[in-house]
């Protein structure tokens, strides 16, 4: 299975110069605690409710605060022609939940959970990667 047929295509965006209280309105309004960052078209950072906590708020920076600001700069990311498989290995190399997905020209077409991967993939698959993605590491420090 490709990640296209697994994929939220309705997928909502920030853009970077935006305030974070605009990113979080956007992640109460959809219930998500996530949201790809574009500027001019382009796909530049994920933001996070605790990117907000921790980034922002815990630093007694306001709701103003450009998301920018806060928001993490490395984009990872999958095309939307990859295999299910594939994109569940990375997702537990690199120990994320959910990845922006792009076409071939780099342009966001979606996004995927790791719960839409699982419809995917084998069982026994899904879950090996889930334990890779829930193991303790330093790999996303908030600092």
């Amino acid at each position: 299975m490709k990640i296209l047929e697994c994929m939220s295509r309705d997928v909502r965006t920030v853009n970077a110069d935006e305030p974070i209280q605009e990113a979080a309105t956007t992640m109460a309004d959809i219930d998500s605690g996530i949201l790809p960052v574009s500027k001019e078209d382009r796909l530049v950072g994920m933001i996070t409710d605790r990117d907000i906590a921790i980034r922002a708020i815990a630093r007694g920076r306001g709701p103003s605060t450009p998301v920018q600001e806060v928001m993490s700069n490395e984009v990872r990311y999958c095309f939307d022609d990859e295999d299910v498989d594939d994109v569940l290995d990375n997702m537990a190399d690199i120990q994320v939940r959910r990845l922006p997905v792009v076409n071939r020209d780099k342009r966001l077409v979606g996004i995927v959970s790791i719960s839409d991967l699982a419809s995917g993939a084998s069982p026994a698959h899904a879950g090996e990667a889930l334990g890779e993605i829930a193991r303790p590491s330093t790999l996303h420090s908030q600092s």
